[in-house]
């Protein structure tokens, strides 16, 4: 694999995950994307590996969401919509190993759809949450329904809502629940290969019938939810060519500043 690394501690039973594409902020193209879900995949018949640690390479961004630069081909009717991005998180692979999310730098957009197949996240002081389709004229559909599942309404609404104008704060995110630990900048990986740690010295079938548990509270509203998202998407979103403009506008004025 080229974007993704896969590193197994058979000692601990630990997997490290990596996306692996730090010039691009480790945002998804097509070949992430079926690699992420090839990862998950292997994982399931890994009898070795009884925990799941998933970060980012570098030190400015987790995950940036879909790359702006892949072409999705879409078929022409409006009942129909091909989004790489659903199959890249781990319970959409089916794989009910624990996984833990080392978050440092940029999460944003797209990154939502694996951090809301994690179990749970630790986050460096650094990092930031944010969502920025309503800027760029797009409907933020599967990310905030995967958010809503884990933080208050009214803090995914105003994330979502004000688009990339809204950069939530590790603090922030801990004070609301969407992290359960932060650590000092650079530290999280550490810190999330501990909690893997204790949670792959416990008897295998009780933690992943627990994590099996814990996923189907929320599986029957979330595909409700994902049910609709197809239709919200293509009466919501803007034509892709004034997309490009709203995105491009908007990077030149950074540059600018």
């Amino acid at each position: 694999m080229s974007t993704v690394r896969l590193a197994v501690d058979e000692d601990s039973g630990i997997a490290v995950v990596t996306l692996d594409r730090p010039e691009r902020l480790n945002a998804i193209d097509l070949e992430m994307a079926r690699e992420l879900s090839a990862t998950w995949q292997a994982l399931r018949f890994d009898d070795r590996v009884r925990a799941v640690v998933l970060n980012g390479s570098g030190e400015r961004a987790f995950c940036t969401g879909i790359d702006r630069d892949a072409v999705v081909p879409q078929p022409s009717s409006p009942y129909m919509q091909d989004d790489p991005l659903l199959d890249v998180g781990p319970k959409a692979s089916g794989l009910w190993k624990p996984v833990v999310a080392a978050v440092e730098g940029m999460a944003c957009g797209g990154a939502f759809y694996l951090l809301g197949e994690c179990d749970f996240l630790v986050a460096g002081a650094d990092a930031t949450f944010f969502d920025p389709h309503t800027t760029y004229g797009m409907v933020s559909a599967y990310e905030s329904m995967l958010m809503a599942q884990r933080m208050p309404y009214g803090e995914v609404a105003r994330m979502v809502l004000m688009g990339s104008a809204e950069r939530l704060s590790a603090r922030r995110a801990y004070e609301v629940g969407l992290v359960s630990e932060l650590t000092e900048r650079g530290g999280a990986v550490a810190a999330a290969t501990g909690c893997a740690a204790v949670i792959a010295g416990c008897p295998t079938e009780a933690v992943q019938g627990s994590v099996r548990a814990l996923w189907a509270a929320k599986e029957a509203a979330r595909t409700q939810a994902f049910a609709q998202a197809p239709h919200l998407i293509a009466l919501g979103n803007l034509p892709t060519e004034r997309q490009a403009e709203l995105f491009a506008a908007r990077h030149a004025d950074f540059r600018t500043r």
